[in-house]
């Protein structure tokens, strides 16, 4: 089986192990990006499940929360982007070098027996012996971690609008009323971790996600 390179990748990082980490450099895809694969206004076969929106993390008092949305922005009465032949993985890096991944979280969607059933399998995570297997729209709990996997309303705010015309007029043309991704939503993994499971880390947490396509993109 072919099995495309990793196509988007997008990072973030969580600063509780020590100061902040400065002096690293990134690549990052975002919303529609590329258009030429993923915006519908460009392909009129956009590969919506590979395109990740955005990865959100952050920490509580004993928790490490990792969201990673994608196939958004989509209208409030679309499907969401489950897709067997993509594979997810969240990359999180508690030492140096910043850019190896200590630990790679990967989640996978497959079909269910009856029409729109889909079920995810999120393997790799920290403390959990073997995969978390389960319905989407489901509270996942194992071994002390939760996963859910569904749509969401958008959690991005940006005025899109405002960022065009400021790039063809050469002003500012940002509102902060305008956002667009109002009334849209995304399908998203989230994650909650133990915080202890990462009482060994010797720099802020590095986390990014990256989707692959098996066989490529027809």
């Amino acid at each position: 089986m072919k099995i495309k390179l990793p196509i988007f990748l997008k990072i973030v990082f969580i600063c509780f192990a020590v100061g902040i980490l400065s002096g690293s450099s990134t690549f990052s895809a975002d919303h529609l990006d590329p258009p030429g694969r993923t915006d519908p206004g460009v392909d009129a076969s956009p590969d919506l499940a590979s395109d990740i929106d955005d990865v959100f993390a952050w920490q509580t008092d004993k928790s490490v929360i990792i969201i990673v949305t994608f196939g958004g922005p989509a209208a409030l009465t679309a499907s969401a982007a489950f897709d067997r032949d993509v594979l997810y993985k969240i990359n999180i890096s508690s030492a140096l070098p910043a850019d190896t991944a200590d630990t790679v979280i990967t989640a996978q969607f497959g079909p269910g027996a009856n029409a729109n059933e889909w079920g995810v399998r999120v393997a790799g995570l920290p403390g959990v012996t073997g995969a978390l297997e389960g319905s989407v729209d489901t509270d996942l709990v194992k071994d002390g971690v939760k996963v859910r996997a569904g749509m969401f309303d958008e959690p991005f705010f940006f005025d899109l609008v405002g960022f065009r015309e400021t790039r063809s007029m050469g002003l500012i043309r940002f509102d902060r009323s305008r956002n667009f991704f109002a009334k849209a939503n995304d399908t998203a993994i989230v994650i909650e971790i133990p915080k202890e499971r990462f009482s060994t880390a010797t720099t802020p947490l590095g986390i990014w996600a990256v989707t692959s396509r098996f066989g490529g993109q027809i």
